[in-house]
């Protein structure tokens, strides 16, 4: 029952050993990964099993929670909604002007020719005294289509979040992976319009996404645009599929960071973000998720062989997933991160409008 993981992860969390609750995307199974002690392991080539989460710097190695023991309960919980949002602040004044200063900043580099798109974040600071794990079941009641978790190693630091992002999913030897850009603010029983600045920054994620994995995978695809919801918003989303053999390493290297969360071309962007974000995002827009894990499955053979008769299979599957809509809590204080790309149409005003839009449903979820 899930009462009952959560009783062992409390447990976890009073002895101060690490842990990892989550749940994927559309489904209705809850795991907790809970480490036996308070060692920090890392992943080098991701060969290892277990829970995995990594910066978005890439300056020190992924910690990997080894797979000591893992839970999994059912989840009854029905969707529910927050609510207006209205009357919450997605920043401050000053906030709202060093925001808009870095946008404009970024856009008059893209007009210099230095880079075509970046990714600009910030951060927001409140007060939060809930109990994490509380917190916890409002973003699972919230987020139906996000992978949501509450991530605890108590030499590193407590990460929450609620992502739509997949950065790879495998399953023996085939991947799946996404480009995701775009963001609008959900109006009921609307779909959305997009425009040509969120089209266009689609598009140049689908495409550097193709061409990082071409020579590293076989078979490559890729579906039609579509728009997923998550939350209070929409997004725009390619998927694409390919083959691959037994180099995983090299294409979570290839695909991590994402123009989606970097910008491109990858190193002038990237050295843009270092150089005048003026805070280190740690693991926002990094990756987590679970590394080579065993899942059995069961078929029924067809009835021409054997009667009909049963059989199992095990096959080894790793999701991995971008560390979006993420907060990192310390005390009585939550520090939540929100970003968006800027290209050469991006108005600043606008950027800054929609990094509140995404801060709104976290902002709920922690001070409702």
């Amino acid at each position: 029952m899930l009462q009952e993981v959560l009783k062992r992860v409390e447990g976890q969390l009073s002895q101060g050993l690490p842990f990892v609750i989550y749940r994927k995307p559309n489904d209705k199974e809850v795991k907790a990964i809970l480490q036996k002690d308070d060692t920090v392991y890392h992943t080098h080539d991701f060969s290892e099993q277990g829970f995995v989460i990594a910066p978005f710097q890439g300056d020190h190695p992924p910690i990997l929670l080894p797979l000591h023991e893992q839970l999994t309960a059912h989840s009854s919980q029905e969707k529910t909604s927050l609510g207006r949002a209205l009357d919450i602040d997605g920043g401050s004044a000053q906030e709202k002007e060093g925001h808009l200063r870095l946008v404009k900043q970024g856009i008059r580099e893209i007009a210099n020719g230095k880079f075509d798109k970046v990714v600009l974040s910030r951060k927001l600071e409140v007060r939060c005294t809930k109990p994490p794990l509380q917190i916890l079941m409002r973003l699972l009641a919230t987020y139906e289509s996000a992978f949501c978790y509450l991530w605890y190693h108590p030499k590193v630091g407590m990460w929450m979040g609620a992502t739509p992002e997949i950065l790879l999913r495998t399953s023996n030897q085939s991947l799946t992976t996404m480009s995701l850009a775009g963001t609008q603010t959900v109006v009921e029983d609307e779909r959305p319009i997009w425009g040509h600045k969120e089209l266009e920054e689609q598009q140049m994620v689908t495409d550097y996404i193709r061409e990082t994995l071409q020579g590293k995978v076989s078979h490559l695809k890729q579906s039609e645009v579509a728009s997923i919801r998550a939350g209070n918003l929409w997004h725009l989303r390619t998927k694409i599929t390919a083959g691959y053999n037994k180099n995983l390493s090299e294409i979570i290297q290839a695909l991590h960071p994402t123009p989606a969360v970097c910008g491109m071309p990858l190193e002038p962007a990237r050295d843009f973000i270092l150089e005048n974000e003026n805070y280190k995002r740690e693991f926002y827009t990094g990756f987590l998720g679970e590394l080579n894990l065993k899942q059995e499955i069961h078929r029924t053979k067809s009835e021409r062989n054997q009667e009909n008769k049963s059989y199992r299979a095990i096959k080894t599957t790793s999701e991995l997933f971008v560390n979006l809509r993420c907060m990192k809590f310390s005390d009585t204080k939550a520090t939540l991160y929100v970003g968006g790309g800027i290209t050469k149409v991006s108005d600043p005003a606008k950027e800054w409008q929609e990094t509140v839009a995404k801060s709104k449903t976290m902002l709920q979820v922690i001070t409702d």
